[in-house]
C-alpha cells in the first residue's frame, strides 16, 4: 500500500500555507489523516462515486489545510490548487465545499454538525441495505460541548449504528470535559471506544480498525503538543 510520508505531506502543507501561519488546530489532524487515508479508508480518487465506498466527514472544517494537502498527496486533487488556496477563484476555500472538491463529503466549518451529519449517513448506508461502507468522522474536543453531538451521540449509540467510528482530536481545548475523559462521553451511550497517543500511527491504525460492527466506534486521539480546538 501506497502511504504518505511526514515529508511529503509537510512539503504540500507548505504549498497551502504560503507564509501563513497554522495553529495546532491544524497540525493535531495530520497524523489521524494520514493513517485514515493510507490504511483504513476504502477510497481513492478512481471511487469517490462509488456507493460501496467509506465516507470521512471532516466536521472541523476550520482545520482544513492538512485535508487539502492530504488530499493532493493522495490524487484526488491536483497538486497546483494548493499554491492558490483562499484565493478569489480557488476551488479550495477556508472551509471545504463537497461540491468544489473531489474527495470532500461533506460541506464543514460550523462545530457540531459532522457527527450528526455521520449518523445520517450512517443510517442511509443501512437502511439501503450497504453493510460494507464505514462512515468515520473526525472533530475536536471542543465541539462535544455543543448540544447537538450530545444528541448523535445518544442517539447512534440507541440505534446501534456499527458502521459509525467518531474520531476525537483531545487537545484539551473543551470548556466543560467530562468526567472519566471524552470516552466515556460516548460509552455511557453504548458506544465502545479506545483512547490512544494521536501521534502514534500503529496505535492509532489498531484503534481505528478495532470496532466490532455491533455499535458506534469512538477513537480519542490525544494530542498533548499544542493548543486549539
Amino acid at each position: 500500500m501506497t502511504t504518505t510520508t511526514a515529508t511529503d505531506l509537510g512539503a504540500l502543507l507548505d504549498r497551502v500555507r504560503a507564509g501563513r501561519e497554522f495553529g495546532a488546530n491544524v497540525y493535531s489532524t495530520l497524523d489521524v489523516l494520514q493513517v485514515l487515508y493510507d490504511r483504513v479508508l476504502r477510497i481513492t480518487p478512481a471511487t469517490v462515486a462509488d456507493p460501496e465506498r467509506d465516507r470521512f466527514l471532516l466536521s472541523k472544517g476550520h482545520a482544513v489545510a492538512g485535508y487539502y494537502a492530504l488530499l493532493a498527496a493522495r490524487g484526488f486533487l491536483p497538486v497546483e490548487w494548493l499554491d492558490d488556496q483562499g484565493g478569489p477563484a480557488s476551488r479550495l476555500g477556508d472551509h471545504p465545499d463537497r461540491t468544489l472538491v473531489p474527495g470532500v463529503e461533506i460541506g464543514s466549518g460550523s462545530l457540531g454538525h459532522g457527527l450528526g451529519l455521520g449518523v445520517g449517513t450512517a443510517l442511509g448506508l443501512r437502511a439501503q441495505g450497504r453493510t460494507g461502507p464505514r462512515v468515520y468522522v473526525l472533530l475536536g474536543d471542543a465541539e462535544l460541548d455543543e448540544g447537538s453531538n450530545h444528541e448523535a451521540i445518544a442517539y447512534a449509540g440507541a440505534s446501534g449504528l456499527g458502521n459509525l467510528t467518531a474520531i476525537v482530536l483531545d487537545n484539551r481545548s473543551a470548556t466543560y470535559g467530562w468526567p472519566g475523559g471524552a470516552a466515556s462521553r460516548f460509552t455511557v451511550n453504548g458506544w465502545s471506544a479506545a483512547t490512544v497517543d494521536g501521534r502514534d500511527h500503529d496505535a492509532l491504525h489498531a484503534a481505528l480498525t478495532g470496532h466490532d460492527d455491533h455499535r458506534p466506534h469512538v477513537v480519542v486521539a490525544v494530542v498533548t503538543d499544542g493548543e486549539g480546538r
